[in-house]
């Protein structure tokens, strides 16, 4: 599900589960447990990529359907750790967009401390809404924090998704490159940032990132009951079990 590939002291984690990367429980401990595994083993820089062409496709909609509350609430738990780790990670972490990411691969991107994606025909873009999610607050500070508050709501209320010149106009990305240089740009930023004096530079970071940190630092604080309300309401089964009757047909 993870390839993790050493570059020095830069940690890549490249998300391994085709045909789209989709974010089942499964994969999301595993990046939880990987996160941790880098730090623990000194990396002093991650880098989370994707396949080309396919960041991740988000959460695995199919996995859920059908479940009970308290397995429903696994999952969202599982995947609000992994955001947590991503917002309070002690060393910087870039996003290698490699290609589309809607919904929650959009979502881990926005944890990240600096995005770069893939120039092209790929899209990006916390769609929630229109699969019937409501879009919570803790994801909305990340969104605000990266593309300022009047972007984010108009963003968020109609799920856009939007390609990747309005990403990169819109503040949601950094910087664009082709498919194949995300990762090696990924990997020479990190590189520039940390040959910056280290005790300077961290303790910036993390006065800069204090918002998020304190946002994420109990994820069980976090209004999850309130979220897995509205993921079985019937309005949203609905809509749930179309996008899912589509995908099948698709495939």
């Amino acid at each position: 599900m993870l390839n993790i590939i050493a570059h020095d002291a830069i940690v890549e984690i490249n998300l391994a589960r085709p045909p789209v990367n989709a974010l089942n429980l499964e994969l999301l401990h595993a990046l939880r447990d990987a996160l941790d595994r880098a730090v623990a083993d000194g990396a002093r820089g991650i880098v989370l990529s994707g396949a080309q062409g396919m960041f991740s496709a988000g959460v695995d909609v199919p996995s859920l359907l059908g479940r009970e509350r308290e397995d429903i609430r696994t999952y969202w738990h599982a995947f609000f750790t992994v955001c947590a780790r991503l917002a309070r990670s002690p060393v910087p972490v870039v996003a290698a967009i490699t290609g589309h990411s809607p919904a929650g691969g959009a979502v881990l991107s926005l944890f990240c401390d600096y995005r770069i994606m893939a120039n092209g025909p790929f899209r990006i873009g916390l769609n929630e809404v229109q699969v019937g999610l409501s879009v919570p607050e803790c994801i909305q500070l990340a969104l605000r924090r990266v593309v300022g508050a009047y972007r984010a709501e108009r963003l968020l209320m109609v799920g856009a998704m939007i390609d990747s010149e309005q990403a990169l106009s819109y503040g949601f990305v950094d910087e664009l490159t082709a498919v194949e240089q995300v990762v090696p740009r990924a990997l020479h930023w990190l590189t520039d940032v940390l040959a910056l004096p280290s005790l300077a530079m961290l303790a910036t970071r993390a006065t800069a990132r204090a918002d998020l940190s304190t946002a994420y630092a109990d994820v069980d604080a976090l209004p999850l009951n309130d979220f897995i309300d509205g993921f079985f309401h019937p309005q949203t089964q609905a809509v749930l079990q179309a996008l899912v009757a589509r995908l099948k047909n698709k495939g």
